[in-house]
């Protein structure tokens, strides 16, 4: 039996009907919640922000806005539209791929993503030297965030998320009330109320994998700095990398048909 990679995921969006239902989402969104945590963790104790909380950036900027603080309203602002900025651009990449019909859109910006991240590794040396360097690399920082989100969310049509937990909450928080709900009289014209055990398991592995990520990157900043994001750079290259190799590979075997084919009508 043919062993199947969780990264086959990539090649395509998951139909809605079986993402509960495919053991591969399960690991792939594990895996991507885990890289987020991490980021979102380790990204606090490099950088002292939460590149992934958006709805606290957008508090601040209001409060800020209120206290007068102009300078710390336009920093919140400038965060914000990078996160914004990095959401569009992985969401252009996949797009972009779709139509030229190659598989390796998610793949693609994971590889970029990657890139991204060792750049922000190798700023921290920048920022040991010039402390006002520090701006930019959040900056870095939320535009990867916002790429990272991007990609589950259109992987999974819009059902996932693997930075924002505040919905993973509130739909564990749904599954439970509905879990909790008995359904008395079989017969009556009101509609039953049924959980989703299969959704609610993976929202539940989602947020542990978030959870336990953060500790790893809390404790790998900690003692690494920012060399910690190596190693979650070249976990997302790999990831990145089977889609991309299968469309290398599908371009240049219809290349070498088409050059020999045309060899072949000029003989």
């Amino acid at each position: 039996m043919h062993r199947q990679h969780f990264s086959r995921l990539l090649d395509q969006r998951v139909a809605t009907r079986s993402l509960y239902r495919e053991p591969l989402t399960w690991l792939l969104g594990g895996a991507m919640a885990f890289i987020a945590g991490a980021l979102n963790a380790g990204g606090f104790l490099a950088v002292q922000r939460y590149t992934s909380h958006v709805s606290g950036v957008v508090s601040s900027m209001a409060d800020h806005l209120v206290l007068g603080d102009v300078s710390a309203t336009l920093a919140a602002l400038a965060a914000l539209l990078a996160f914004i900025a990095g959401a569009a651009h992985a969401a252009w990449l996949i797009n972009w791929a779709r139509r030229q019909r190659l598989r390796s859109g998610y793949g693609v910006s994971l590889i970029e993503e990657s890139l991204l991240l060792l750049l922000f590794g190798v700023s921290g040396a920048a920022l040991a030297i010039a402390p006002g360097f520090a701006p930019p690399i959040v900056l870095l920082l939320c535009f990867i965030m916002g790429m990272h989100n991007t990609i589950v969310t259109k992987l999974s049509g819009g059902l996932l998320r693997s930075t924002h937990m505040t919905g993973i909450a509130t739909d564990i928080g749904i599954e439970l009330a509905r879990a909790s709900c008995v359904n008395r009289d079989r017969n009556s014209k009101v509609a039953q109320v049924h959980a989703n055990r299969e959704r609610l398991q993976i929202y539940l592995l989602i947020l542990g994998a978030f959870f336990v990520g953060g500790l790893v990157g809390a404790l790998g900043f900690s003692y690494l700095g920012y060399g910690f994001s190596v190693p979650l750079a070249l976990f997302l290259f790999g990831l990145g990398l089977r889609p991309l190799w299968y469309d290398l590979r599908l371009r240049w075997r219809w290349w070498r048909n088409s050059r020999g084919t045309m060899q072949h009508d000029r003989t």
